[in-house]
């Protein structure tokens, strides 16, 4: 693709560099110069090498694990480029952390995901480029132009060649019903939702479907997948209900503790993740989880961000 790189650069940080170079890639330019070192004690140290002065800057830097190290590197960065007199700074961040707790849900607790949009705001990010926020009202916790991109424009396509019409698309909780009927009526599917009760943090137990799954084949939507327990619990309730067969799209492929493992026993076909989170060696060789890349997507995002056009129109 060829862009006019005079006005706009793209660095990264380190925790997703193969996705930033697919970005690049896309759009025609080098990944911007940049030295994103940690001492010997753990504080980080950020070095930009080359000018930006005036440039759009474009930070690629999901905040994934070590989310507490991806998102000092990220917040450093913004500093960095805000202190060398960058034109306009947009942090992309494909997988924004602490997305989960935006809201409280106890006494006594922080809503995080806002005070991580603050410090954002705070180190100098004049825009964010985001996708499949655990909740879209997070975009509200910003007073700067959030766009939020969905994993759907790169699944749907995918889905659409796979399978054929005897579709029902399922969403795991009540929570991304929303996000399972937008995605059921682009494909003309039917839609399902699994009554999901959460026991403690991390654990999750399927109750009833709500919907006909039966002589279908099923595809839980989902934000994300991090202990895999909400799929897997899901996956088994709608064999329950006689469905032919179960897959899973979700954006994130967060996959802590024993999740491959689990995935790899479990009743689903396949799982679609993006790269939104670079995948360990074991989650790469695992059969059923498939990976699909969201660097065009996001590389579009950002050239229509830079040359001020449309970033909705991409999900007409």
């Amino acid at each position: 693709m060829m862009v006019d790189t005079n006005g706009f650069v793209v660095f990264s940080g380190n925790s997703n560099p193969l996705l930033a170079k697919k970005i690049c890639d896309y759009l025609g330019v080098p990944v911007g110069e940049a030295k994103v070192k940690t001492f010997s004690d753990g504080e980080i140290q950020i070095e930009i090498d080359e000018n930006v002065r005036s440039k759009d800057v474009f930070i690629v830097q999901p905040t994934c694990k070590p989310v507490n190290n991806n998102l000092v590197e990220l917040l450093l960065m913004l500093d960095a480029f805000k202190r060398s007199s960058a034109g306009r700074i947009t942090a992309v961040i494909p997988y924004y952390g602490y997305a989960r707790q935006d809201k409280k849900v106890a006494p006594r607790v922080p809503i995080s995901a806002k005070l991580v949009a603050d410090m954002l705001e705070v180190a100098g990010a004049n825009r964010i480029i985001t996708m499949d926020l655990h909740a879209g009202q997070i975009q509200g916790f910003f007073n700067i132009p959030v766009d939020n991109l969905y994993a759907s424009l790169v699944q749907i396509e995918q889905i659409r060649k796979k399978f054929g019409n005897n579709l029902v698309i399922v969403s795991p909780d009540a929570g991304g019903a929303e996000r399972a009927r937008a995605f059921a009526k682009r494909l003309q599917a039917d839609l399902a939702v699994v009554d999901k009760r959460r026991d403690a943090p991390n654990q999750a137990r399927a109750m009833a479907v709500i919907g006909s799954v039966a002589g279908k084949i099923a595809i839980i939507l989902d934000d994300m997948v991090d202990t895999a327990g909400t799929l897997i619990e899901a996956a088994d309730a709608i064999i329950k209900n006689g469905a032919i067969e179960v897959h899973s799209c979700c954006a994130h492929a967060v996959l802590s503790g024993t999740a491959v493992d689990k995935i790899d026993d479990s009743k689903f076909k396949t799982l679609a993740v993006t790269d939104s989170i670079p995948l360990s060696k074991k989650a790469m060789a695992c059969k059923k989880i498939k990976v699909q890349s969201i660097a065009e997507m996001f590389g579009e995002a950002i050239i229509r961000s830079y040359k001020g056009d449309s970033v909705t129109s991409l999900f007409v």
